[in-house]
């Protein structure tokens, strides 16, 4: 990588190298356990003109998101999280039944539909066909595409300007971040508004959320990289909110730089608390490699001295940021029996590079395992109420980031 792909810059710090591993998302099928992977570089570097991380653009949206393993609605606690935004929105906004909605990457209508259950004319724009169907089948009008700056005018011609665009867990995923973010700029109404969500760099860096790096992350945001990305397509970040999802993301509210207005109080104190981190210079990266190797050499060990032992260690979950986790430590079935994930469109396949086979999680319960790996750890305290059953047997659950650590489960 010689250059940022939002100022052009060549000085690049390099923040984080992961090495070479599969595509997260590319589940495997039996059939393909004899078939050669493609690895790419997983490097994460920092631009030190606008202080936009990034890694490599090596694979493209098209590749991942054209059929697409990952379906919001099996989170519980995701979709709890839309509702309520869903219902904020509404009411910060007084969008009613002459307002008009579009979300961006709107997956398998995890959000929209609760738009529709208010009667808030809506769109969404999703470009994996079968979540996309899946929301349809939900009565959520979606159209399968990518965005950029040609559709967002097309759609604007069609269904007129949006007094809401809604951009959840997409605006790291694309590698033409102008050209995006120009088509959120072409479907917002001139006086409307921009919200998206996206993982914060101050938590993935102060808690060593290495493994929320992989290949359809193509940058990671700051609020001052994401104010000046937003910047490049027209659009003006006036407000955040911080959220514990993810393990720590922004809400950026955006509107048309036309509109006048001055910045919110909490975005100039989360900026302060980026610079005071060193995240708007190279201090806050230096040691970040070394706390993710630390962390590595911990989890093997704990696993390994398990194996010695004779006891049993299986996962929970397969999410793309497992995936990384797996590979990076290389964790492969001798240490990690299986996982078991409630999506049975991963059931019976196996988990890129590593080849940990993915099962439903009634195989579990049968096993009894001493220790359950949660490979999705952001969602720990979910998760850790689905596994109650595991107190019967004296079971454990292992959360492996920030740190490793064992948790007993409450009865």
């Amino acid at each position: 990588m010689k250059s940022c792909r939002l100022c052009g810059s060549e000085s690049l710090f390099s923040v984080l190298d992961l090495g070479a591993t599969p595509p997260c998302e590319r589940i495997l099928t039996e059939a393909q356990l004899d078939e050669p992977e493609v690895t790419y570089p997983l490097h994460l570097r920092v631009c030190q003109s606008c202080w936009l991380a990034q890694i490599p653009a090596l694979i493209t949206p098209e590749d991942t998101f054209t059929e697409y393993a990952y379906f919001s609605s099996y989170s519980t606690s995701w979709v709890d999280h839309a509702r309520g935004y869903v219902h904020g929105s509404i009411e910060r906004l007084r969008l009613d039944e002459r307002s008009f909605v579009v979300e961006v990457a709107s997956n398998d209508g995890y959000l929209l539909r609760h738009f529709v259950e208010r009667r808030v004319p809506c769109l969404g724009i999703e470009p994996s066909v079968n979540v996309g169907q899946a929301a349809r089948d939900l009565g959520v009008p979606t159209l399968t595409a990518f965005l950029d700056e040609d559709l967002g005018t097309g759609v604007r011609a069609e269904h007129g300007p949006a007094d809401l665009v809604v951009a959840n867990n997409v605006y790291a995923h694309i590698p033409d971040v102008i050209g995006f973010t120009k088509g959120l700029r072409a479907l917002v109404a001139e006086a409307g508004w921009v919200s998206i969500e996206v993982h914060h760099l101050l938590p993935l860096i102060e808690q060593n959320q290495f493994d929320t790096i992989y290949h359809e992350h193509f940058q990671y945001y700051t609020v001052a990289s994401a104010q000046r990305a937003l910047a490049s397509g027209g659009l003006k970040l006036v407000d955040v909110e911080l959220l514990p999802t993810h393990g720590g993301s922004i809400r950026l509210w955006a509107r048309p730089e036309e509109v006048p207005g001055d910045l919110s109080t909490r975005m100039l104190d989360v900026l302060a608390r980026e610079k005071a981190a060193g995240l708007h210079d190279v201090t806050g990266y230096v040691g970040f490699a070394e706390r993710v190797a630390k962390l590595r050499r911990e989890l093997l060990s704990f696993l390994i001295a398990a194996a010695e032992r004779g006891q049993s260690v299986v996962g929970y979950g397969a999410p793309g940021k497992g995936n990384t986790l797996l590979n990076y430590c290389g964790i492969r079935p001798d240490l990690l029996g299986y996982t078991v994930d409630r999506n049975p469109y991963k059931h019976g396949k196996f988990t890129p590079g590593m080849r940990i086979p993915v099962l439903p999680p009634a195989r579990m319960a049968q096993d009894r395992p001493d220790y359950v790996l949660i490979l999705p750890w952001n969602l720990r305290d979910e998760i850790a109420d689905q596994l109650s059953c595991v107190h019967e047997w004296g079971g454990r659950l292992i959360v492996p980031v920030p740190n490793v650590e064992i948790v007993e489960v409450a009865s």
